[in-house]
């Protein structure tokens, strides 16, 4: 592929839900950093890609200590985030030049694999918009009284990376925000991009709770992923 790759890792969590001080993207996962994993994970897919890390500005000191202190061997460019993950987004996107490939990652999938990166980007020739994917295996219910449960054959579960052409994305993202804007797939197919689907992995989980970080450790130790 003659485009130049970017890949961008939107870190923006507070730790809420992990219940912790240090905010998630931050955590140790088996003695690394999450973050740290995540674009280590797909740079070993792509070691010429530019990462661009997107972070709240109050963060942007302790990261730079954590790279300081946790051999951090790649190159970045941090850029201070948004009111949302769309605006955190579109301040990264100012950093990338049309013609290029880019990639949207979140910070805290540190399981990623190389092979899904690099079958992502060999299907980026002739591909503006390509999401992994996976089937739903739950049952689903509608919470809402009366209203029928989800065909959950006609509905998947959305992972990370989703990567596009430059200049595509960037079009999208000159729209208006939205809250029905929940990832960057969404921003794309309001702008009328066609998406294109790959399947993703079982083990490219997002860390968000205690349970997923122990999880996260148990798999990463087992040499499944």
């Amino acid at each position: 592929m003659s485009r130049p790759v970017y890949a961008v890792f939107v870190a923006g969590g507070s730790g809420t839900r992990m219940g912790s001080e240090l905010p998630k993207q931050f955590l140790k996962l088996d003695g690394v950093p999450v973050l740290q994993r995540s674009i280590e994970r797909f740079l070993e897919a792509r070691g010429d890609a530019r990462v661009i890390t997107v972070l709240p500005e109050k963060f942007i000191g302790l990261w730079s200590d954590i790279c300081l202190n946790s051999t951090v061997s790649f190159t970045q460019t941090v850029v201070k985030g948004g009111m949302t993950r769309f605006h955190s987004v579109q301040n990264a996107l100012e950093r990338i030049p049309d013609g290029a490939v880019v990639a949207v990652h979140d910070g805290v999938r540190p399981l990623l694999t190389p092979s899904l990166v690099r079958r992502m980007l060999e299907s980026m020739e002739d591909c503006p918009a390509l999401v992994p994917v996976l089937p739903i295996v739950d049952t689903l219910r509608s919470t809402v009284p009366g209203v029928a449960a989800p065909d959950r054959s006609k509905l998947c579960a959305v992972q990370t990376p989703q990567i596009f052409w430059s200049e595509k994305l960037k079009t999208a993202y000159r729209q208006a925000y939205d809250t029905a804007f929940t990832d960057d797939a969404s921003v794309a197919e309001r702008a009328g991009i066609p998406i294109k689907t790959i399947t993703g992995e079982r083990f490219n989980i997002k860390i968000t709770t205690p349970e997923d970080l122990t999880l996260a450790t148990a798999l990463l130790r087992s040499s499944l992923v």
